[in-house]
Formats: structure tokens, C-alpha cells, sequence
């Protein structure tokens, strides 16, 4: 590329912007950077130049740059896909999973009112940050177990302990005494093993939480949240179905066979299931 094209003196900010975009495909990240940064000097009122740049911050691994920046086109544009998204994302490496989530959640709900299609690309860093947050919240949860479980065989220890103590200096060394102190230590075993056997079960019920391949979606891969059936007797969820149709085309995803949205029908039955599962496991909501 010749120094002609580097030159960015005498250009606007639209071709400082083309600049950037065509530096951003030759992976030119920090240069591109630097025409976005004179087109942004140039017009500080278009919420893309911010976007753009905001995208090169991302891909060097630039994350609170991103933030700013996505941040700046956001104020000036708050029904911003890509704001949203980028804005996701960098929360998302940050590990503010929270308010990733809110961010991915907006830009895909604002995506689909704009009829703007980014394929699977905002769903699946939507996942990956649910996912990511309930793997947090589960690690603080079993931290949490494990120190209550400890504590709660030291009390029983403690208890087992004192009541011993107490019955030697009552009873003194006998038969009799012999056989108190027994039944209690046989008391506080059988309390420690049925404490056990709880904590226990508890590790068996958290290691099954797997949703079912049967219970999520073809498309997006999430747990059934309104499932319809189609002719060809596979079901999905309606609103990843109906975005299908109106975006990629009139069939079904899996058959290929001709689909419209009137043929869809209600499957209650899954319904059913669905919802009992979610009443058992209510984990799976925020997965």
C-alpha cells in the first residue's frame, strides 16, 4: 500500500472513516484506530465512528477502550445495535456479567425490531455470558456449601465433645458412665453421617444440571420458552422460528420443507414438560 493512501491531511471524516474500515479488513487495528480518532476529531457527532472504533479496542484486547467508546455512541444513540453489542462483549471480558447480559439482551431485542441480521453472532455472546455468570454464581454456591458443611461438623463435634465431658465429671469412671459417653458418641455419629449423606445429595442434584438436548430449541439452542410444532413434526420455539422465516425463508430449518407462519401450531404437550422441569430446577432460567 503506498504512503499516498496513509495520508489523512486533506481528508474528511467519511474518508477517514473508509480509511479505517479498509485498514480494520487488512487487520491494521491501531492504525485504523488512528483514522477513526481524526475522523471522531473532525465530527464528534456520528455514534459509528465511536462504534468502530470501539470494534478495533476489542480485537487488541482493549476492553475498558471499548467501553468508553461504545459508551460515547450510546449517549448519542441509545437504540444502537452495535453499541450494545460491542458494549456486551467488553463487559463480557471483563467479567461485569451482569450488565454484559443487559447489553447483549438489548442489542439482540433492538436487532430483531430493526430487522438487522448479525446471524447468530449477538445470541451466542448472550449465551456465553449467562452461561459465564451462572458458572460464577455456582462456584460462590458450592464455596458456600463446603464452608457450612465443615462448620456444621464442628458444632457436632463441639456438642459431642462438651456433652462427654460433662458426663465424666458427673458419673465419674463406671459402667454406667461408659455407656452414656457410648450413646453419645453413637448419637453424634449418625448425626454427622445423615449430615453427610445431605451434603451428598446436594453434590449428585447440582452435577445433573444439564438441560436436555430435548427441551432446547434447533435454533438458538436455549431452553423452550413457547414451543410450536410443524408439519414436519419437529419443534422449535416460536420466536426463533417465526425470525427464520421472515429473514432466511419460507421453510423448515431442518426438513427444508415449505413452511409458512400459519401452519405452526402450539405444542402444548412440550409446554408441559417444559414447565415441569423449570418448576424442579429453577437453575435453568438463568442458564
Amino acid at each position: 500500500m503506498s504512503k499516498h493512501m496513509y495520508s489523512t491531511a486533506n481528508l474528511t471524516d467519511k474518508e477517514l472513516k473508509e480509511q479505517g474500515n479498509r485498514l480494520f479488513n487488512l487487520r491494521k487495528y491501531e492504525e485504523a484506530i488512528n483514522c477513526y480518532s481524526k475522523a471522531i476529531i473532525k465530527n464528534p457527532d456520528i455514534a459509528h465512528y465511536f462504534t468502530n472504533r470501539a470494534l478495533c479496542y476489542l480485537k487488541l484486547l482493549k476492553y475498558e477502550q471499548a467501553c468508553v467508546d461504545c459508551r460515547r455512541a450510546l449517549d448519542m444513540d441509545s437504540n444502537l445495535v452495535k453499541g450494545h453489542f460491542f458494549l456486551g462483549q467488553a463487559l463480557l471480558e471483563s467479567e461485569n456479567y451482569d450488565e454484559s447480559i443487559k447489553h447483549l439482551q438489548r442489542a439482540n431485542d433492538l436487532a430483531k425490531e430493526q430487522k438487522l441480521n448479525f446471524g447468530d453472532d449477538i445470541a451466542a455472546q448472550l449465551r456465553a455470558a449467562r452461561k459465564k455468570r451462572f458458572s460464577i454464581q455456582e462456584e460462590k454456591r458450592i464455596s458456600q456449601e463446603i464452608e457450612l458443611h465443615s462448620y456444621l461438623n464442628k458444632l457436632i463435634e463441639k456438642d459431642k465433645d462438651e456433652k462427654v465431658n460433662l458426663i465424666k465429671i458427673e458419673g465419674g469412671d463406671n459402667e454406667k458412665t461408659r455407656q452414656r459417653i457410648q450413646d453419645v458418641n453413637e448419637k453424634c455419629d449418625n448425626y454427622l453421617s445423615e449430615l453427610n449423606q445431605l451434603f451428598v445429595k446436594v453434590d449428585d442434584r447440582r452435577r445433573k444440571r444439564e438441560v436436555p438436548d430435548y427441551l432446547c430449541g434447533k435454533i438458538s439452542f436455549e431452553i423452550l420458552q413457547e414451543p410450536v410444532i410443524t408439519p414436519s413434526g419437529i419443534t422449535y420455539d416460536k420466536k426463533d422460528l417465526e425470525e427464520h422465516l421472515q429473514r432466511v425463508g419460507h421453510f423448515d430449518p431442518v426438513t427444508r420443507v415449505k413452511l409458512t407462519q400459519d401452519q405452526l401450531i402450539p405444542n402444548f404437550a412440550m409446554k408441559e414438560v417444559v414447565d415441569a422441569f423449570l418448576a424442579d430446577n429453577e437453575w435453568a432460567l438463568d442458564y
